[in-house]
């Protein structure tokens, strides 16, 4: 029986080539995922010169973005980092449905994994306590899922 699991522990992000995608709306929060993405790749071993960063006008934006990265060769793994709070209006679920959709499509279709760290929250609190507060720091998650589904899908192939 061949097992294909990275234990925590070695997650060594060396030599990985990441792309990461922000999108620029709700840029206080975002900015805040992609400080905490870099430093986690940076724990990890990933280098500045092998994460290649675009910024997006928005979450609905990203997937187009995330899949050129994915398609072109030159990365590993695709991070797409977003903030959707919600409003009065159905808005957020349409961009929400689909960034989470788009950004699924885009691993489907390319084979490379594309991590969804983007927020879905119903205000800025929620937003806060997930950028180092209380609910952890997803950006950092992000970066870490990217390093294992890297390594995960190159111990496969």
């Amino acid at each position: 029986m061949g097992v294909h699991e990275i234990p925590e522990s070695e997650l060594n992000g060396s030599g990985l080539r990441i792309g990461v995608v922000v999108a620029r709306f709700n840029k206080a929060i975002t900015e805040e995922l992609l400080a905490g993405c870099l430093a986690e790749f940076d724990r990890r071993g990933v280098t500045d010169l092998d994460i290649e960063v675009c910024w997006v006008p928005g979450a609905f934006e990203l997937p187009l973005v995330a899949k050129q990265l994915a398609t072109k060769g030159t990365v590993d793994a695709v991070v797409c980092l977003g903030a959707i709070v919600r409003g009065d209006t159905a808005h957020f679920d349409y961009v929400a449905m689909g960034a989470t959709q788009g950004i699924l499509s885009a691993a489907l279709d390319t084979g490379v994994p594309v991590i969804f760290g983007v927020l879905t929250v119903d205000n800025q609190a929620q937003a806060v306590d997930r950028i180092g507060g209380k609910e952890g720091h997803k950006g950092e998650e992000a970066a870490l899922t990217a390093i294992e589904m890297a390594l995960l899908t190159k111990s496969i192939a």
